[in-house]
């Protein structure tokens, strides 16, 4: 299973009760056999000349209003984060890990390499900003900074958190002792899986790249919207669905009327940047005309 993958479904199924990883495993199990009998199916979700987030825009139409919305989260994710060849294999592996974790057996958090450990954080993080409303990300941020900036001015305590021979109950309570009631349960959650997930010797780093793993998850949430006149509604709704389509994220926009523009719109979300604006046409027809380049005319002919 992906790194990624596997804090997603930690956060995700972790919390569930017994009741509840049980239908959420049959669920899983059910489409899993769906894809492998299905050519159509398969054939789509393996398609590399389809998108990432139009493969998950795919499984959320065959099966919204139709499983648990856990289930619902877990299918979309692995269908958005896998490379198209390997979302069946995912898929099953998720099938397998659900099964497990129903009948009661918790595997051991499997070692991997510092990137990948990071990532796998990462998509622990996922889950848990996926429903936080953006005001609260700057505070999300600052806890974990001033906890990390703690963990690293403190030896002692910094000592007894990448033992790897310490036992990891030890260090997650230790955590959690230290935390609970100064941070958000978001910050809380997030650096409590930093032991769980992440490589022993690298508390600090993963805390740091969270940090930035948080700044960036916002500018994929909210879009800069500049615009030479004020939008309607309708509008709104329709560049909303588009951002939302192109991130598969839940958009929030950020509108802002500049008359220069002259019309049309600028959209900044993450590292997208969408000029749609007259003034941009302009431009870039007036670097198309530039003085250097020679235009042969028919009478010139």
């Amino acid at each position: 299973m992906l790194p990624k993958v596997q804090g997603f479904v930690a956060a995700v199924l972790g919390p569930l009760g017994q009741g509840d990883l049980s239908t959420v495993a049959r669920e899983i199990r059910e489409f899993d056999s769906l894809v492998r009998s299905r050519n159509d199916i398969h054939d789509v979700l393996t398609d590399t000349s389809i998108a990432h987030i139009a493969r998950g825009n795919i499984v959320h139409e065959l099966l919204n209003g139709k499983v648990q919305p856990s289930t619902l989260r877990l299918l979309c994710y692995v269908a958005v984060q896998s490379p198209a060849q390997h979302v069946p294999k995912e898929i099953d592996d998720l099938a397998h890990t659900a099964h497990r974790m129903s009948e009661g057996l918790v595997d051991e958090v499997p070692s991997l390499s510092l990137l990948e450990a990071r990532r796998r954080v990462g998509g622990f993080a996922d889950a848990h900003l996926e429903d936080v409303s953006t005001d609260n990300f700057t505070g999300i941020e600052d806890d974990l900074f001033r906890w990390a900036r703690y963990v690293e001015a403190n030896g002692a305590l910094r000592r007894e958190l990448v033992d790897r021979d310490a036992p990891l109950e030890a260090r997650v309570s230790l955590t959690t002792e230290l935390l609970n009631g100064k941070v958000s349960a978001t910050a809380l959650a997030l650096a409590t899986y930093v032991i769980i997930g992440g490589r022993p010797r690298d508390v600090v780093g993963t805390l740091d790249f969270l940090v930035d793993y948080v700044a960036k998850s916002r500018d994929w949430r909210v879009a800069r919207v500049f615009t030479a006149r004020a939008m309607d509604d309708q509008t709104r709704e329709q560049l909303t669905a588009s951002l939302r389509a192109v991130s598969g994220k839940n958009v929030e926009l950020e509108v802002a009327e500049d008359p220069s523009l002259l019309g049309g719109v600028l959209v900044e979300m993450g590292d997208l940047r969408v000029d749609a604006t007259t003034r941009g046409r302009l431009g870039s027809l007036r670097d198309a005309v530039s003085p250097g380049h020679f235009y042969e005319s028919n009478s010139d002919r």
